[in-house]
């Protein structure tokens, strides 16, 4: 889901713009590397937390909505971030400190703070957000221009969004009250049934 959602969005044009500025390609994956680990694992310590202090009905109305809305973000297509003024730093804190702060509230954060609610697992989530956003960012690193060619991004934007829309779709079914849940008070999401992505 983060690979396709990462496709044509803005940290992955700034990935671009950092290969294309430095050609360091190795040098800029290992800051991308560390700044996704470092965001993602604190966007996924927070979807945990919020996940084991909000009720079961909440929570799923909060993820399906939450889901529902990246599904419309990823349908917009990003515009390329403004050229900054020369960097003082080198290739890899440059690289490091730019992927943190443009990943900030991007749709793949949140998504990666929604899936760690939605399975209450911040490890496993956190690398598999991560490899998601390396195999997308590696795109735009290695391949560069030559990656439009090959994959048109509105057909990878479609497919992400449908993703989305299914998880949404799966986390508000699932919600207690909308079916026997109401009657036992349920506090936690029962077992939904997620595509396997």
């Amino acid at each position: 889901m983060v690979a396709l959602a990462e496709m044509g969005d803005k940290t992955q044009l700034v990935a671009l713009m950092l290969a294309s500025r430095y050609r360091r390609p190795w040098t800029v994956m290992l800051g991308i590397l560390v700044a996704t680990v470092v965001n993602h694992a604190l966007a996924a310590s927070i979807g945990v937390h919020v996940a084991a202090v909000l009720p079961g009905a909440w929570l799923g109305w909060i993820l399906g909505v939450g889901f529902l809305a990246c599904g419309v973000w990823t349908l917009i297509p990003d515009r390329a971030a403004p050229e900054a003024a020369a960097p003082r730093w080198g290739a890899l804190v440059t690289s490091i400190v730019v992927f943190f702060l443009a990943e900030m509230g991007d749709k793949t954060q949140l998504a990666t703070l929604g899936l760690a609610a939605r399975f209450n697992a911040t490890v496993a989530v956190t690398a598999g957000t991560t490899l998601g956003m390396l195999a997308a960012d590696g795109l735009a690193v290695f391949a560069g221009d030559r990656l439009t060619a090959i994959v048109p991004m509105r057909i990878v934007r479609w497919i992400a969004a449908a993703l989305f829309f299914a998880f949404g779709a799966a986390a508000i079914a699932g919600v207690p009250g909308l079916g026997s849940g109401l009657a036992r008070g349920e506090k936690s999401l029962p077992s939904i049934s997620y595509p396997h992505v």
